[in-house]
């Protein structure tokens, strides 16, 4: 069982943080590196502490600037030498109720001075998320609030102007209308977490008369984690597909002994009732565009009869790939990231037995929760956050029907004895064109969770994106690619830095599920077609390998580039002269 997912062992991770930190540190792993500013409304040294661990777990080395305490809206409205210097990547705004204080309803108030009231807490945190957009120009992640420890008016707190609960959840209103409006505004919903940890606890005033803190020491790393969890997802890092063991997991019983008949799933008994539950719960992923595949030790066809049982959410057709027969799982599992073409690490592995999970999770690097009995699973995996999500796009929605698409496409292949002929009868039609708003978030999504045809592997947040697309010092194209099976989605972005008459690729990047059709090709032309229209005579290229995509190491060589340099590591440079730059698509209608 991994330390860093839930359930959370609080007094282990609290107590050893130092030693996990050192150890994380030490493992080998390729992180990116982050500047996170906190600005806090209370103490945050444990907050701090806890993040760190969990995003250098999820792949992420944090540098941080920490406010002084309760100095969070003089450092955003006034800024200092320091927070400017430090030149945040996110910015995490730590408040708390205690921090609306100044602002909450008497019994004495008139309407009108509540009003205004109301009015001056939201102009008070409005104002000090533009000034750090318009000064940092980086996600801002905000606390929304906890309930307030008592009632004054008891239920009716709720129901009145006058109640402080009525007004934090007025508060809580308006930071979501702000999250909603605003691409580059995360919520943290503490008042979610507080409410699951329970808001006694949560709130234990010891803590605050002794230290400050807002919330119990306990509640800190199950808080952290839920944070780190919108910082993991900002830089895609969220899991991209389920894949399901099917007996004791998704239904009770085991199919092969008992037959369909002896699943328990429906609503005739309490356990019946749970395991339907949780494949409604697993089906409402499929709608998120999250990938659902099944490694199950079973015939396979016993386990079609099973997902035909009458009473299964789940059926046959929600699955992209059925691994049903008495190969070792891990073997299976990495199968099934290999024809899907994303790497294992993009999995949450889910079974109730903990021999075959403990064989996965050494074997694999995909997430391998413990779920225990079927009444934990939903609440095990959701609180885990696997699949946080900070913007949804269409392309999302539409992932599972594209892998569909993929799957036909295969299968049309083997009829095909000349590869050309096959992609001359996909009839492909792409859409090349400079970053338009509508796929920003899109291209940022792309940018941060393709590893494998990405030859410099650079992140940029979707702020970052927008402040490129707005600019004339760089050459930006997004690449849609639709053809007769169906629309890929945009699936290829190039960033390219301008320098006089030379262009610098800074990123070039595309999605796996259309490796192998020219659609490289095709951006090339366009791109060096738009370098031709600006008097650039030269490209450029740049490779940085890392463990993931060593499948672009040439690439540029490829296209023609020739090598400038290379260093002992492999990092290389290639150059294209552009005067005599002959099309190289030859499959792919363009715009």
């Amino acid at each position: 069982m991994s330390l860093f997912s839930y359930p959370l062992n609080a007094n282990d991770l609290l107590k050893n943080k130092r030693k996990y930190k050192k150890a994380l540190l030490a493992d080998g792993s390729n992180r990116i590196s982050k500047n996170i500013a906190i600005l806090g409304g209370s103490t945050v040294d444990h907050i701090k502490d806890m993040l760190e661990l969990f995003l250098l777990d999820a792949g992420i080395e944090p540098k941080f600037y920490q406010s002084e305490y309760a100095m969070y809206w003089q450092d955003a409205m006034f800024g200092n030498k320091e927070l400017d210097s430090f030149n945040p990547d996110i910015i995490y705004i730590h408040t708390t109720t205690r921090n609306l204080e100044a602002y909450l309803p008497k019994i004495t108030d008139g309407a009108e001075a509540l009003i205004g009231k109301l009015e001056s807490a939201q102009k008070h945190f409005s104002d000090m998320w533009t000034n750090l957009e318009n000064k940092f120009r980086c996600p801002v992640i905000q606390n929304n609030f906890e309930l307030p420890t008592y009632r004054l008016l008891g239920n009716m707190d709720g129901a009145d102007i006058h109640g402080s609960t009525y007004f934090v959840r007025k508060m809580n209103d308006f930071v979501a209308e702000h999250a909603i409006n605003t691409k580059s505004f995360y919520l943290n919903d503490v008042d979610y977490i507080s409410s699951c940890f329970g808001l006694d606890k949560w709130s234990d005033l010891s803590f605050w008369y002794m230290f400050k803190y807002a919330m119990c020491l306990d509640a800190i790393p199950e808080f952290a984690f839920n944070l780190a969890n919108i910082i993991r997802a900002i830089y895609g890092k969220s899991k991209k597909a389920f894949v399901l063991d099917m007996d004791n997991t998704l239904w009770g019983g085991i199919v092969g002994d008992d037959g369909v008949e002896g699943l328990e799933l429906g609503t005739e008994t309490p356990v019946a009732q749970a395991f339907t539950e949780f494949q409604s719960y697993i089906k409402k992923h499929k709608d998120l565009g999250i990938m659902l595949n099944v490694c199950s030790k079973n015939d396979h066809e016993n386990a079609i009869s099973g997902l035909n049982h009458p009473d299964s959410v789940l059926l046959p057709d929600d699955f992209i790939k059925i691994k049903a027969n008495w190969e070792p799982k891990h073997l299976n599992i990495a199968s099934i990231a290999k024809e899907l073409n994303i790497m294992s690490d993009s999995l949450v592995f889910v079974d109730d037995n903990p021999a075959e999970r403990a064989i996965v999770r050494e074997s694999l690097p995909c997430a391998v929760p413990e779920i225990g009995t079927v009444e934990s699973y939903i609440k095990t995996i959701d609180r885990n956050g696997y699949f946080e999500a900070v913007a949804i796009s269409e392309d999302d929605i539409k992932r599972n029907e594209m892998y569909k698409a993929n799957a036909a496409r295969e299968k049309e292949l083997s009829a095909f004895e000349n590869y050309g002929d096959y992609l001359i009868s996909l009839n492909m039609k792409a859409e090349i064109k400079a970053f338009a708003p509508v796929y920003l978030q899109r291209i940022a999504q792309l940018t941060n969770k393709s590893n494998q045809f990405n030859l410099t592997t650079r992140r940029y947040s979707a702020e970052e994106i927008t402040a490129i697309s707005e600019t004339d010092k760089y050459i930006t194209l997004y690449g849609k690619l639709t053809d007769k099976f169906g629309d890929n989605g945009v699936v290829s972005v190039l960033i390219g830095e301008v320098d006089e008459n030379v262009l610098h690729m800074r990123l070039w990047l595309m999605s796996c599920r259309v490796l192998k059709r020219g659609m490289e090709f095709a951006m090339l032309d366009t791109l060096v077609e738009k370098c031709k229209k600006q008097g650039i005579n030269e490209i450029r290229g740049y490779y940085y390998p890392t463990a993931k995509n060593n499948m672009v190491k040439y690439l540029y060589r490829d296209f023609g580039f020739a090598l400038f340099s290379e260093d002992e590591i492999g990092n290389s440079e290639w150059c294209l002269k552009l005067d005599d730059y002959k099309k190289q698509n030859r499959y792919i209608d363009v715009n």
